[in-house]
């Protein structure tokens, strides 16, 4: 079974040479804010692309500069710099129509120390002539080719994201692994104990132990073969906190654990027992939610507040005020330096991976549905008694379901509650996301008219 890294793209450069509009050309959006003002791209946006079946992240910063000081412009220089040092690829921006400028030739230094594939690109050149009349100014950094480009008007995109596409190729690896291998990604904040907990696993579970090179960027991932099961434990980098800024600050590792995310089935997030959740750890909660993933929260740690039921108690409680949203993910207590609670964790993955993956017959489901109509009946919609027809699973991993009616907008959030909850008991997936589509069953045909 294979399983597949992605790269990691950073747009870098000073400000105001065209890395936002770079930005949504690639990602055919706006979501990258475009404005003439220096340093208004001021923290990291990043967006999943997908180009010609290459997947990867990209991610656009805040431009580089001498900051002499200025606080903003010293944070906006630590996002580029930190994206030089974890992406994959780097894309450097440079001003066709300013010319080389000192700080171009800094970052140019600064480049050719790291082994990352560079694209040395001269943006704001609109055609051949003006390629011909810009760009021989930037031969004086000493690169052997550049990449004539106007993001604004497309000229050079094309060649720029053939280059891209290959070097795409070249930087994912693939690696097979057994069938069945269940997929599982820890995710913590630093000092979390998430590698000594991943220690404590293989050293306690005594497990036949194999190095898969090649699945992360800056780890080794482990295959675990306990028994008949197979895992792959995929270790990520620590997601930061806050900077110390006003602004809330997604720090650049968070797209580590975004990249993990991708390839992962389960997710186990440690929180501290310390300090009990946090903001940042809610963030990275709704990131597995986002991309539908199996969660289980571990609170590391516990043997600090072994002794003291009443603080367990409220660490407990603010778990589950803090993250509604994913009642259904076990929670679970463990000690990563006593080995506390380890043993009860592979049951739990297995019991999680069982309803991640499950399938149901579509028989059964309508049955369900018949049942919790029935036993509740749906709204009043523009005086009409909402239906619903039939129902079936169109996917796992998580379970995915649509549900036919006569008008998907009547449908109050509500009665969509009440009905997954339905599903949740008949199913016996309560460990898991699940997810209900309502879509009207009369919708083709309104569009063929």
């Amino acid at each position: 079974m294979p399983t597949q890294t992605h790269s990691i793209v950073a747009l870098v450069g000073r400000p105001n040479v065209g890395k936002s509009t770079l930005f949504n050309r690639i990602t055919r959006s706006r979501k990258a804010l475009v404005d003439p003002t220096p340093g208004v791209t001021r923290d990291r946006h990043y967006e999943k692309v997908v180009w010609n079946d290459n997947l990867f992240m990209l991610v656009d910063t805040g431009g580089i500069e001498d900051s002499s000081g200025d606080v903003m412009g010293d944070h906006i220089r630590d996002q580029a710099m930190a994206a030089i040092e974890e992406a994959d690829i780097i894309l450097f921006l440079l001003d066709g129509r300013e010319g080389v400028t000192p700080a171009d030739k800094e970052v140019t230094n600064l480049l050719r120390r790291t082994e990352k594939t560079i694209f040395y690109v001269v943006n704001k050149i609109d055609g051949p002539e003006q390629e011909e009349e810009q760009l021989y100014q930037f031969y004086e950094l000493g690169v052997d080719r550049f990449w004539p480009l106007s993001a604004e008007h497309k000229y050079g995109f094309t060649d720029l994201m053939n280059g891209l596409e290959d070097s795409l190729q070249a930087n994912d690896e693939e690696v097979d692994l057994p069938e069945g291998t269940i997929k599982i990604a820890f995710f913590g904040r630093p000092n979390v104990g998430k590698s000594s907990m991943i220690n404590q696993i293989l050293g306690q579970e005594r497990m036949v132990v194999s190095e898969v090179s090649g699945t992360t960027r800056d780890s080794v991932d482990t295959l675990l073969s306990y028994g008949k099961y197979n895992y792959l434990l995929i270790d990520t980098a620590g997601i930061r906190r806050k900077g110390k800024t006003t602004e809330k600050l997604e720090k650049f590792s968070i797209l580590k654990a975004l990249a993990a995310l991708e390839k992962c089935d389960i997710a186990v997030v440690l929180i501290d027992a310390s300090e009990g959740i946090t903001e940042q750890d809610t963030k990275v909660i709704g990131y597995t939610q986002e991309q539908g993933r199996g969660l289980i929260l571990l609170v590391n740690k516990w043997d600090l507040v072994q002794d003291d039921k009443i603080r367990q108690e409220q660490i407990m409680a603010e778990i589950a005020l803090a993250a509604p949203f994913v009642g259904f993910a076990p929670l679970l207590t463990a000690s990563a330096l006593t080995g506390y609670g380890i043993k009860r964790l592979f049951p739990v993955i297995g019991s999680v991976f069982k309803q991640f993956t499950a399938s149901f017959p579509t028989a059964a489901l309508n049955r369900l549905l018949q049942d919790a109509v029935e036993a509740h009946s749906p709204p009043i919609y523009k005086n009409k008694r909402l239906k619903f027809y039939y129902t079936s699973q169109v996917g796992s991993r998580p379970p995915k379901f649509v549900v036919m009616s006569n008008s998907s907008k009547g449908v109050h959030f509500s009665y969509e509650r009440y009905l997954v909850n339905r599903f949740r008991d008949g199913l016996g997936l309560d460990k898991v996301p699940l997810q209900l589509f309502i879509r009207d069953k009369n919708r083709d045909k309104k569009k063929k008219k």
